[in-house]
């Protein structure tokens, strides 16, 4: 059974039994400040068991994106182990709890293929339970599974949590037995690669607090109802469907497995046994491989892009982790090309944008590939010198620190820092490298651990969302707007009045005032509330549909229950908003001219000016820039009319509305658009006509990270004050140069030309004034017990590279075969230098510039024995200097 089919029957079972489908979140988790990553189907109903919002369904099913990466290093060595995987799962709220969940999960897995089920031999599954609940027992001794194949186990095993602080409770696993060619007989406990897990039935009935490992962490409290969250594996049910010794080999994986061991030369499953555990080492890379390439695929799709931090980081590390594994089993050439089209065939039948984004996806994923291969050239040859200093020093073994510099600042993987190494007869110091990386590791998690927040106490806003529901914004019509005061929060909670100069958060029934959101900043104003008066500082949305006015009371008392009236700064928003709508107009034109994967990444609409980031693998031209911003002016000549209308979301994906990677969008979306000319996605306040924007003027573009760039423009008054104070500099420097204000650019090109030759010269002819005297220095040579000596200080503001080349052409006029010092110093800035040059006569009698320089400056300086430098010393020690570089030279 295909996997795609295994994936339409699971849901098909679901909405039979009265269950609402719902898509799949987004990879990139980021509505949870805890996670990188979506790691469970049950992220996106969070706020359900916990109460923070109210379902709109009592029962769900969704089969969920997944990305663990925690144990990365076990990829390809089990069979259950695997980073990007689909999560199959029927969920609860408050409405059944065990008594359906267990005999919903028996019913399916049992049913017969031609009835719509999965078919397993029900005298094959186990089920296991937590220690003491009876409960489950009883209901799967209802089913009829049998006392001898229901285990309980621990918290470990049969408890389950996010690992952070979020609803949890115990859970009841469905495994089932693959047969004695995978492992000793015994159940689960004894063996979890023939007792294959494939589904996990969570019984959500608690909130569990921060801290505490697996088996032991705090339980606050109850949820406030019990609820159903159940994962069942799809890639493990599709294992034991298509018959498979592991997740690597279903219809879904292994066609790319196929290719990578075609390109490779390798034979798949030849010398490897049935368990996973018996892999042969060419197989768990090949396994890798073909994990990987897939779960780069499904993260770029999602909107991820590679670079060196965060979401980036686990992408680049993915991919680097296929690439390699391709290069170890002996493919030099470009790997991605090959194998990435192999996963978007496999995965497009569940995920069809995958083959509509297919230009966007491969073209970040190609260039990851080619900025690794350069990586893996430059830090072969630093290895290489590292080895070869390593030699020199007769040492056996490569410091840890190098091993540990090489991967952390140049990304060489340590597994090919041992494999040069020992090619060349050296071992790596491991546990240096070990040691260092989890130094590095532990001061990440510290970090994470500091920015981590749980979900945070939100009771008082759940108390004012629950008492009246949902806030009304009426922004999009109204500037001011006749409300009531739902509720007074201050640092404690809810408060009945607040007085003058206190700082609180005021919620409203209904709001003209905007929630900062989608890239928009949110509105500012007054509230005026019976006598009081409030100034609004901030406007946020802490829970989802709970508008929240964040500011101080400047006048009077405000109380809870009275009736207020709202105003917000109408320039403030008309700015925002004209900004708003150019960001649009930008980003439809990059689109047009840079193609469909210069898709938005970020975005800042503030009063007059926007910040715009988007995807797109390398800088953008000055010529695009310029043809971006005369396109957009051309729409904002054209007066179009800016128009918005609610619809469903099938119907704006028909109609090619723009939505942004990694935003959740409901059944009914806002839809705006420019004319024909943009149609987009949004929540935010625009323009009523494009005409009003007046001027868009672009400032700069550059480079925020690894395929994504950052353009900043001007919007209206602000982008004609700009262009006022442009004509007025232009203007000044035509008058300067008494040129037409088209020829300053080339005036100024030419002068600054000028400049440089000058410069050039000048220090042509500096040079030559110090070097000049070179030769008279050489002959002046003083005998210090049979070494010749010279000190001498250079011109007043003779550069550094001028004193080193003094030095050392002194050196070269002076005999060889006598052993010579010479020592200049210089003094530029108030500061003093030395420079000292030892030849080769001079080294073999034991003189060291290096030596000198620091005995002259206290053990400050550097370089080796025939040259070396220092300073940073008064310019009056110069003298000083070159008395203490002699009186060494004297005594050696």
């Amino acid at each position: 059974m295909k996997t795609a089919e295994i994936k339409r029957r699971f849901l098909a079972h679901f909405e039979a039994n009265g269950h609402t489908v719902v898509p799949s979140a987004p990879l990139p988790a980021i509505e949870d400040p805890n996670l990188l990553f979506i790691n469970a189907g049950m992220v996106q109903f969070v706020p359900y068991f916990l109460g923070q919002q109210t379902p709109p369904f009592k029962r769900a099913a969704s089969v969920q994106k997944c990305l663990r990466t925690p144990d990365i290093d076990e990829v390809g060595k089990t069979s259950r182990h695997g980073t990007f995987f689909q999560m199959n799962g029927n969920f609860s709220f408050g409405d059944y709890f065990k008594e359906l969940a267990i005999p919903l999960a028996w019913e399916l897995s049992t049913r017969s293929v031609a009835d719509g089920g999965f078919g397993l031999d029900p005298e094959r599954i186990w089920a296991t339970v937590y220690l003491d609940d009876d409960e489950a027992i009883d209901i799967w001794r209802a089913t009829g599974l049998p006392a001898d194949r229901i285990v309980r186990r621990g918290m470990a095993d049969n408890y389950w949590s996010m690992g952070i602080p979020g609803p949890c409770g115990p859970c009841s696993e469905l495994y089932y037995d693959r047969g004695p060619a995978y492992g000793p007989e015994g159940g689960p406990e004894v063996d979890e690669d023939r007792y294959l897990e494939f589904w996990n039935l969570v019984f959500m009935q608690k909130e569990r607090g921060a801290g505490g490992s697996k088996d032991d962490f705090p339980i606050l409290g109850d949820l406030p109802a019990k609820s159903i969250d159940t994962g069942m594996g799809l890639e493990r049910m599709a294992s034991i469907l298509q018959g498979v010794d592991n997740m690597y080999e279903i219809d879904e994986v292994r066609p790319v497995l196929a290719r990578a061991a075609e390109l490779t030369g390798a034979q798949y499953g030849v010398r490897s046994g049935q368990a996973a555990t018996e892999s042969h080492p060419d197989d768990v890379r090949l396994r890798v491989i073909a994990d990987h390439v897939r779960t780069s695929l499904m993260l770029i799709g999602d909107g991820v892009t590679p670079s060196n931090e965060g979401r980036g980081y686990v992408l680049r590390r993915i991919m680097r982790r296929a690439i390699r594994a391709m290069r170890l089993l002996g493919w030099q050439e470009r790997a991605m090309p090959e194998l990435l089209p192999i996963a978007r065939d496999c995965m497009s039948p569940s995920y069809p944008e995958l083959a509509e984004e297919f230009e966007r996806i491969s073209s970040y994923a190609y260039a990851e590939e080619d900025a690794f291969l350069s990586t893996l050239r430059s830090g072969t040859t630093i290895l290489d010198l590292a080895i070869t200093e390593t030699k020199s020093a007769g040492g056996g073994r490569l410091s840890g620190d190098k091993a540990f510099q090489l991967h952390d600042t140049y990304g060489f993987p340590i597994d090919l820092t041992l494999e040069i190494a020992a090619e060349q007869g050296l071992s790596v110091d491991e546990e240096g490298f070990r040691r260092l990386m989890s130094e590095q590791r532990t001061r990440a998690k510290a970090d994470a651990a500091a920015r981590k927040t749980g979900h945070a106490d939100l009771s008082a806003y759940r108390q004012s969302l629950d008492a009246g529901g949902a806030v009304a914004f009426t922004g999009y019509a109204d500037v001011s707007r006749e409300s009531r005061v739902r509720s007074v929060i201050g640092a404690g909670g809810l408060l009945s009045a607040a007085g003058e100069g206190e700082l609180v958060e005021l919620v409203l029934d209904t709001t003209p005032f905007y929630a900062e959101g989608g890239g928009q900043q949110p509105d500012l104003g007054r509230i005026t509330v019976g006598g009081g008066e409030v100034e609004v500082l901030d406007v946020q949305q802490p829970v989802p549909g709970l508008i929240v006015h964040k500011a101080k009371v400047v006048r009077g008392e405000v109380r809870a229950g009275e009736s207020a009236f709202a105003e917000i700064d109408v320039a403030r928003r008309r700015a925002i908003s004209r900004a708003h709508t150019a960001t649009h107009l930008v980003h439809q034109a990059m689109r047009n001219l840079l193609g469909e994967t210069a898709t938005q990444a970020g975005s800042l609409n503030a009063p007059g000016r926007l910040r715009f980031d988007f995807n797109t693998p390398g800088a953008v031209s000055a010529t695009v820039l310029r043809d971006v911003e005369q396109q957009v002016n051309e729409v904002l000549m054209s007066d179009l009319e800016v128009h918005a209308f609610v619809t469903s979301q099938a119907e704006a994906r028909r109609l090619g509305a723009m939505a942004l990677f990694g935003e959740k969008y409901g059944d009914e979306v806002r839809v705006v658009e420019v004319g024909e000319y943009a149609r987009e996605l949004c929540g935010g306040t625009h323009a009523a006509r494009s005409g009003q924007l007046g001027l868009v003027k672009i400032l700069s573009e550059a480079s925020i990270g690894s395929g994504v760039r950052r353009v900043e423009a001007l919007v209206g008054m602000d982008a004609f004050g700009f262009l006022a104070r442009e004509h007025l500099l232009v203007s000044r420097l035509a008058e300067l140069f008494r040129v037409p204000g088209d020829e300053v650019a080339d005036r100024v090109e030419q002068t600054v030309a000028a400049l440089r030759d000058a410069e050039r010269e000048l220090e042509r002819l500096r040079a030559a004034a110090v070097l000049g005297g070179a030769g008279e220095l050489a002959a002046k040579a003083r005998d210090l017990g049979g070494v010749a000596y010279v000190g001498a200080e250079a011109p007043e503001g003779a550069g550094g590279n001028d004193v080193r080349t003094l030095a050392q052409e002194i050196r070269g006029r002076i005999d060889p075969a006598r052993p010579a010092v010479v020592a200049v110093a210089s003094r530029a800035g108030g500061k003093a230098s030395l420079v000292v040059a030892v030849n080769q006569a001079g080294k073999g009698r034991g003189l060291s510039a290096a030596e000198l320089v620091k005995a002259a400056l206290s053990g400050r300086g550097g370089g080796n024995a025939d040259l070396a430098q220092g300073g940073g010393v008064a310019a009056a020690e110069a003298p000083g200097l070159l008395a203490a570089v002699e009186k060494t030279v004297a005594g050696a």
